[in-house]
């Protein structure tokens, strides 16, 4: 029986007062809409300083929630049992699936990441996650250490490999019976997505989150910088650790984290974060990294490899890259950082 379970949302945030749909006024004429909601299994919130032409702060707020139940409930859901994805899964080996251009691009994008991770990041993981108490159907509070045998069953059902795509003919066909969870890279193509929205009606300045992934473009009213924060690795209250900025920049944003969801059994604790390589749960001291890129469909993958990767194969990683990376370790009874060169310079506001 496990000791302690902790599980929550880990997160970025908006260093901001957000009062949902309040239209928000201060003293610098930084006025804003907030549309929010919720889709594919979290919250999402939209802030706009101004709407499309010819069109209500509720139309458009009905949009971005009809973009964001489409990928969730058509295409990438594991819940909803007509998905493409719930499709996909049932689908036996070696019979091909036609799937859209949605899914397409991003199981190719998230094999080129597994492939490039050497397997670090891998969205078959789900039979070891199931196996280790952090999926939907198990009873969370009795999270324990499974047998050896039942590891090694669970990883014969993984690998991303063993999943054929020609997206030239919208195909998927699987050699193995593996089952997909794309919950660490959909949400950031979710959150891609709604920029492009916003992007093709001319809005030019905005602030996205879908369930803790970020997408970020122009400066705020006043001509300041939108200002996110890294939340401290701790499972206690809620509190930032690092601030930084977009500088104006579009800029994708996303996080992952060990620190909210694991178990204790004999003193030890053991992580959500498994490692498809291993079936086992991380035991590196890297508490959480930060990813900024272009797309937040490849910061959400990432972020999720580096954790799994630890922080001395994440930074070297980064570093060959140049990818903006923020890295946070255990050291001692506190935390120390590693920043990439190219994350540096978002923790000054200067241009």
């Amino acid at each position: 029986m496990s000791e302690i379970f902790r599980r929550h949302s880990f997160s970025i945030s908006l260093v901001a007062l957000l009062l949902g749909f309040v239209f928000l006024a201060g003293e610098d004429n930084d006025s804003r809409y907030s549309l929010e909601g919720l889709a594919m299994g979290t919250s999402y919130q939209v802030q706009l300083l101004e709407l499309p032409s010819g069109i209500s702060e509720d139309e458009f707020a009905a949009q971005i929630g009809a973009l964001l139940k489409r990928l969730d409930r058509e295409v990438f859901s594991t819940y909803a049992p007509d998905s493409e994805l719930s499709r996909l899964n049932r689908q036996r080996r070696g019979k091909p699936s036609i799937v859209s251009a949605d899914l397409i691009f991003v199981l190719e994008m998230a094999r080129e990441i597994s492939e490039s991770s050497a397997g670090a990041f891998d969205p078959t993981i789900g039979p070891l996650v199931n196996l280790w108490g952090f999926g939907p159907d198990i009873n969370l509070l009795e999270a324990t250490i499974p047998p050896q045998d039942e590891i090694d069953a669970a990883m014969s059902l993984i690998g991303y490999q063993h999943l054929m795509i020609n997206s030239s003919n919208s195909e998927v066909i699987k050699t193995r019976d593996i089952t997909l969870d794309l919950s660490a890279i959909a949400k950031g193509y979710a959150v891609d997505e709604v920029a492009a929205l916003l992007d093709s009606v001319g809005i030019t300045s905005y602030f996205i989150e879908v369930g803790g992934e970020l997408k970020i473009r122009g400066v705020k009213a006043d001509g300041s910088s939108w200002v996110p924060a890294i939340e401290a690795p701790v499972d206690t209250e809620s509190r930032v650790y690092e601030i930084f900025y977009n500088r104006g920049e579009s800029i994708a944003v996303a996080g992952s984290g060990d620190y909210r969801n694991y178990f204790e059994e004999d003193g030890v604790r053991y992580s959500h974060e498994i490692d498809p390589r291993t079936g086992f749960p991380i035991r590196h001291n890297l508490a959480a990294a930060y990813v900024i890129d272009e797309s937040a469909a490849v910061a959400d993958a990432l972020a999720t490899a580096y954790m799994i990767l630890g922080a001395e194969e994440a930074h070297a990683w980064a570093q060959r890259s140049g990818q903006a990376a923020y890295l946070i370790i255990k050291a001692g009874a506190g935390f120390e950082e590693i920043v990439t060169p190219a994350f540096e310079k978002y923790l000054n506001d200067n241009p």
